[in-house]
């Protein structure tokens, strides 16, 4: 079917899946399952240095189970966890303690990067994952790390706004909803911001739904999550980030 005929599409993304917040998703993802919606699941191999997958083979069985029922997998960071030292200057400052304190990719050279990646491919290999894509945290990839994802056996990396094939080099325009439910105020700006963004986004051809697990905690957040998902559904085909980029191709 020609892309002006296709349904506008949205892919639910999962961020930060691991053993330690798996539990926590557990009642969005069934309530994704009952609306029969396949979900891309962006895992770390070790998260936050607290011991890699192939110490928690019930959480590696769970995604198992996943896979089998249509979600996809996809590599996100290794540790999800910024351990170098600042640079000294603002921006560095800015983006590395007051935007996140995660963004594991931002400063590793190319190099340092291309040996993370490869770490967390082996480590997913050993289960029989093949993931199609990398998503750094926080969506902050550096220019070491961008250089390493070329030769890589992945199709896909994500920006704020963008879905990046990486066999073809083609950016997608995807742009994204995402809270931030860290406090009160803020989780007030993100409910006002994102219906802006439904607004204004509303025809684009894939919309993505960019969840974290303290979304989860709070009821506000999770509200909007569930009742966007539905709202959406009357309008847009859900799919993984690798269907779509199957179906754009």
């Amino acid at each position: 079917m020609p892309a002006s005929e296709r349904r506008p599409a949205m892919c639910v993304v999962l961020h930060d899946v691991a053993p330690q917040t798996w539990d926590a998703y557990r009642p969005l993802v069934a309530f994704a399952d009952r609306l029969g919606v396949p979900l891309t699941l962006l895992v770390v191999p070790d998260f936050h240095h607290t011991g890699d997958l192939r110490r928690h083979p019930r959480f590696v069985s769970a995604l198992d189970g996943r896979l089998a029922r249509g979600d996809e997998i996809a590599l996100h960071g290794y540790f999800h966890a910024d351990d170098l030292p600042l640079r000294g200057d603002p921006l560095d400052f800015f983006m590395r303690r007051v935007y996140t304190h995660e963004a594991e990719f931002y400063r590793l050279d190319t190099a340092d990067a291309r040996h993370r990646l490869q770490r967390g491919l082996d480590l997913f290999a050993g289960f029989d994952w093949h993931p199609a894509g990398f998503v750094a945290p926080a969506w902050l990839p550096g220019a070491g790390t961008r250089a390493a994802l070329a030769g890589l056996p992945l199709r896909y990396t994500s920006t704020v706004r963008t879905l990046v094939d990486l066999r073809s080099n083609r950016t997608h325009a995807a742009p994204g909803l995402v809270w931030s439910a860290r406090s009160p105020w803020r989780r007030g700006l993100s409910q006002l911001v994102n219906l802006m963004l439904l607004h204004r986004h509303r025809d684009a051809p894939l919309l993505r739904l960019g969840l974290h697990p303290v979304d989860m905690q709070h009821a506000s957040a999770g509200r909007f999550w569930t009742d966007t998902l539905t709202q959406l559904l009357t309008s847009r085909t859900p799919l993984t980030k690798s269907t779509w980029l199957d179906q754009a191709a």
